[in-house]
């Protein structure tokens, strides 16, 4: 009897019968479907209405794909509630030793919670103003001399400030910089070249800030508009190296980088704006890594000298989505892995515990998390795996449960008008009543986030890889799928 009911049990799971069943798309989700552009590609997308939960259409909303930058979603959602919207990061400068006749004997340091606003372009002038600060306070202690240097402490987070699954080309771009306990300037730098003749080498001019590099120039001068081009280079190297093409004839032409080691850096930074002070400081800038490598890291006992802040988490966020921020937001998912308590003897990165964290907090809401596969908080990773119908339960629960509902959805540009989808729905009737965030990399492109229609709320997710055809192509087939 137990033979014959196992076997009744594999005809109907093999039949589908206790699979889920979702809405086949429509008539007209079917010829969007039999593009060329679709051939190959993987397809995954669930449209839902918020009040009622009413599947709209969807098409494969379980199959896992790559969200490139709409994994931000899931990031800013969780910090939301987890560490609230008032949050804000402290960053402290203290000394140990003792001052006496105006000399310190002893060191300065720059702890860092993992602040990733610090000196950001993105919240200037305000996030410049730690500096001045950071000097009066200083000068306030009467210190002329340190008998001692300037030390970075960002041992708040590991030395693993990339992920080990982002791939060559973004490591050393701008957009590739790691996520440290100390960051500074958007751990970017940008690099001046002058370029002459289609076919000849440019020349490198200067970098801003001013920072030490070896730099392997294999650039080309092209007739072309725009660069196409790539600095490459590893985390805590000052060896970078560039390819591609730059456009020719360019007096002063701008390349941007990351910035190798953002702690060590701001030690030195530091150090020289309180020498041109003419504060004396005996040893070099340093920082923790360093002190860890030598295995000689004992600062003692610090006196505060004093503590500056971030601007509030629902500002970060909101910078964070509208501008696909990926130092933002890899440094929210680390802050979250603070709360992470390792088991015993486990070996686990910044990256994983803030991994942990999330999917430990959603599904203890009821989220299904077996149906994600991250390994950072930002996306960037193309070995990240999520499916429409995880990041559709997501923000189905931030709309209807969160009390960061508003901050939340604010945070996520609107299509037609502003961000990385200003282009997206633009000059049609969902231009302006439509939040989604973005997410495109080599062979992707997904958007997630609200469409307010006729006074109803709906949620949205589209993910598509490995397609063929322009990304405006794309674009265009998407656009078509929420408008029909």
């Amino acid at each position: 009897m137990k033979i014959l009911f196992a076997k009744i049990f594999l005809v109907f799971l093999l039949s589908g019968q206790f699979l889920p069943v979702w809405p086949q798309p429509q008539a007209a989700d079917k010829s969007f479907l039999l593009r060329p552009e679709w051939e190959h590609a993987s397809l995954g997308y669930l449209i839902k209405e918020m009040a009622t939960g009413r599947v709209v259409s969807s098409y494969q909303p379980d199959r896992q794909l790559t969200p490139a930058s709409v994994l931000k979603v899931l990031t800013t959602a969780t910090a939301l509630e987890i560490l609230g919207e008032e949050y804000k990061y402290p960053t402290t400068l203290s000394y140990d030793g003792a001052i006496q006749d105006s000399v310190l004997q002893g060191n300065i340091y720059i702890k860092g919670h993992g602040d990733p606003t610090l000196g950001s372009s993105y919240f200037a002038p305000e996030s410049k103003e730690f500096l001045p600060l950071w000097i009066k306070a200083i000068q306030g202690l009467g210190i002329k001399e340190i008998k001692g240097g300037i030390i970075a402490d960002e041992s708040i987070f590991d030395t693993e400030g990339v992920s080990m699954k982002w791939v060559r080309e973004d490591l050393g771009s701008y957009y590739g910089a790691g996520s440290y306990g100390l960051n500074l300037f958007d751990n970017r730098f940008d690099l001046y070249i002058k370029s002459g003749a289609p076919g000849t080498r440019p020349q490198v001019l200067r970098t801003s800030p001013q920072i030490e590099l070896s730099l392997h120039n294999y650039l080309r001068a092209q007739s072309v508009k725009s660069d196409s081009s790539y600095m490459v280079g590893m985390p805590f190297s000052t060896e970078r190296f560039l390819y591609g093409v730059v456009p020719a004839y360019q007096s002063q032409y701008r390349l941007r980088g990351d910035i190798p080691e953002p702690a060590l850096f701001l030690a030195e930074y530091l150090h020289r704006q309180l020498q041109e002070r003419g504060i004396r400081i005996t040893r070099k800038p340093s920082c923790y890594r360093q002190f860890m490598e030598r295995g000689n890291w004992d600062p003692g006992e610090r006196t505060e000298i004093i503590t500056t802040y971030s601007p509030p988490l629902k500002k970060i966020i909101e910078k964070t989505n509208h501008v696909s921020h990926n130092l933002f937001a890899d440094a929210l998912l680390k802050t979250l892995g603070l709360r992470y308590q390792p088991k015993r003897n486990e070996v686990i990165s910044s990256f994983g515990r803030g991994i942990q964290i999330v999917k430990d907090f959603w599904k203890k809401k009821g989220v299904d998390v077996s149906e994600i596969t991250i390994y950072d908080g930002s996306g960037l990773a193309p070995a990240n795996k999520v499916t429409a119908h995880f990041i559709t339960d997501v923000l189905t629960y931030m709309a209807t449960k969160s009390t960061h509902v508003q901050v939340f959805r604010n945070s996520l540009p609107q299509a037609g008008l502003e961000g990385s989808v200003r282009n997206f729905l633009k000059d049609t009737s969902l231009s302006g009543k439509a939040w989604l965030k973005s997410g495109s990399m080599s062979g992707v492109r997904c958007y997630a986030g609200y469409i307010q229609k006729n006074g109803k709320w709906y949620s949205v997710v589209l993910l598509a890889n490995n397609f063929s055809g322009s990304t405006w192509t794309i674009n265009r087939c998407l656009e078509k799928l929420l408008l029909e």
